[in-house]
């Protein structure tokens, strides 16, 4: 079976129906009912798009995504750690990941995840309310945001000023109808990108239809 690298611990598997997959961290656990695929004796963990948005965002093309082995991240919006679980297998036992979620039911699965993986750190906190972590989490490399919320902007640009590293990278999940149900996607998304241009450089930006629909993932840096 063929590997071809994507980025640091992520790869496409096999010829005509390729599968995107990460290098399993912790070997034989699947975070979420995904497949585990052995390549000569090491185990990957299947992406599944329609999951993930961030890998909804490789199945579109997306490439140059700025997440290393030994990457200090935060994530906003954890949920159960789905898409946080690939994050930790690319970023591996040098990096860590600053997961924040605001429903407690969703943080027992993240602090349960965390048990067996030793670069995840959970909080369980709003990520609108940096006071509830600003002591926890420190400068990072990249910051990932997936939250509904109507004000997911500003959230993710009071997060970047607190703390993005100067230079650092991030993506920000748009979601045009936790935003304005009554405004045409184009328009809520066009509105986003404008208003994140005045603080980054937008490096990306991909629709993520059809595997997530009204959803954009924009890629930042901070300059």
């Amino acid at each position: 079976m063929e590997l071809n690298k994507v980025m640091d611990n992520v790869y496409w598997v096999g010829n005509n129906r390729r599968m995107l997959v990460s290098l399993n961290l912790v070997k034989e656990q699947s975070v979420y009912g995904e497949r585990l695929v052995d390549v000569k004796g090491t185990q990957y963990r299947e992406w599944i798009p329609f999951r993930s948005k961030l890998a909804a965002a490789i199945y579109k093309g997306v490439r140059g995504i700025e997440l290393h082995s030994g990457s200090r991240v935060l994530y906003l919006g954890a949920s159960s750690g789905t898409t946080v679980s690939h994050v930790s297998d690319i970023i591996g036992h040098n990096g860590q990941v600053y997961a924040v979620e605001i429903a407690e039911e969703m943080g027992v699965h993240l602090i349960l995840l965390a048990k067996t993986r030793d670069n995840l750190f959970p909080i369980i906190a709003d990520a609108s309310r940096i006071s509830e972590y600003k002591d926890i989490v420190p400068k990072c490399d990249f910051l990932y945001q997936d939250i509904a919320q109507k004000d997911q902007i500003g959230i993710f640009i009071e997060n970047a000023n607190a703390f993005l590293k100067r230079g650092g990278f991030g993506a920000i999940a748009i979601k045009s109808r936790s935003i304005d149900v009554t405004e045409s996607p184009y328009k809520v998304i066009a509105a986003a990108k404008s208003q994140l241009q005045k603080r980054f450089i937008i490096t990306n930006s991909v629709p993520l239809s059809p595997f997530q629909k009204d959803h954009e993932l924009i890629f930042i840096r901070n300059g």
